[in-house]
């Protein structure tokens, strides 16, 4: 089977031991993880051939991030070192109605420091059959985006499905450029594109029409029609365009699920109360990583790609960490309706 290859930064996460505030914390918990990164560990748990492509410095905490995703079992063959150091980001867990917090700390990171030319897309590609990114990488700064768009240019040119998470980070935009400079030239590329109606208004300006989108709750997936339409209109490259929709009753209890429309249909998951949240960092990658799994897999069964896709990420709300470590058969037993927790033995 040909691979699959995700490009962005590797992050050092440092977390206070359980639901301690920043305050509280005299120490704190490490785990290695990032966007694109952990879509890659989810397609590599469910026996895809998948290769992570960054830039790691050449340190310590350099060789400790390859390591973490050596052991999943992701290729490293195609990365770059340099850099002055690998990005942190600090996480405070929410817990019922007080939210998770995030700070990051990612400037001259080796990602960070990225430019065009640096990469060899073409012996990347070669084999490959999907090309992956998120909107997280282009926001790091002018050189990330430059790198970007010649991945996906190169994609593009050798025929490689292109799909990206639009991933609206508002805390990391502050090179002095804005995403609707910069995002649109890089989903012209795209073939798939999943995004919420967040994402859809800060990179784009687009809207929910008649309907109005408020915190909390949940919100029926034909009310966001409108957007996906939109941009299936704004990038008519695209064949599928894609929005989780997550109804926040507190930071331990969500609703969850997905919808996707082909520009003639729009097909809708099953909704999952999500009511004891270990971790929802990462929650949508795990749902990415589900939905290419699902699109390679089911080519012709849009609806059975979504269905995984949200089964998938809801599992990952009982992991700790930002990677989702799931087997296909435990995704496919939530899909079946098997939701007991039972011990398997």
């Amino acid at each position: 089977m040909k691979k699959i290859v995700t490009f962005g930064e590797i992050m050092l996460r440092l977390t206070p031991p359980g639901t301690f505030r920043f305050s509280q914390a005299s120490q704190f918990e490490v785990i290695y993880g990032g966007g694109e990164s952990n879509v890659a560990v989810s397609l590599a748990n469910y026996g895809l051939p998948v290769e992570f492509v960054t830039r790691l410095p050449k340190n310590d905490i350099g060789e400790c991030a390859l390591m973490e995703m050596r052991k999943r079992n992701v290729g490293m063959n195609h990365i770059l070192r340099g850099g002055e150091r690998l990005g942190i980001y600090f996480l405070e867990m929410g817990a019922v109605s007080r939210g998770s917090k995030v700070v990051y700390d990612r400037d001259h990171s080796g990602m960070a420091s990225i430019k065009a030319g640096m990469v060899d897309w073409e012996k990347v590609f070669q084999d490959a059959a999907w090309f992956h990114w998120t909107g997280i990488t282009p926001a790091l700064s002018q050189g990330a985006a430059d790198a970007c768009l010649e991945a996906i240019k190169t994609a593009n040119r050798m025929g490689v499905t292109v799909s990206t998470d639009l991933n609206y980070r508002k805390n990391l935009w502050n090179y002095g450029k804005k995403p609707g400079e910069i995002m649109p030239a890089l989903v012209e590329g795209c073939d798939i594109i999943l995004g919420n109606e967040e994402d859809a208004e800060k990179h784009f300006g687009l809207h929910p029409e008649n309907v109005d989108v408020t915190q909390g709750g949940s919100v029926e997936g034909e009310a966001y029609l409108s957007v996906l339409k939109q941009l299936m209109e704004m990038f008519p490259r695209a064949k599928k365009v894609i929005t989780t929709l997550r109804g926040s009753i507190s930071a331990s209890h969500n609703s969850w699920t997905g919808v996707l429309y082909d520009g003639k249909t729009l097909f809708e998951a099953p909704t999952y109360q999500i009511t004891h949240i270990v971790d929802r960092v990462g929650g949508g990658d795990s749902f990415m990583g589900g939905l290419i799994y699902g699109l390679m897999t089911w080519p012709d069964n849009d609806q059975k790609a979504l269905d995984f896709a949200v089964a998938a990420s809801c599992l990952k709300h009982t992991i700790y960490g930002d990677a989702n470590l799931v087997t296909v058969d435990e995704v496919q037993k939530l899909m079946e309706g098997d939701a007991s927790g039972r011990v398997s033995r």
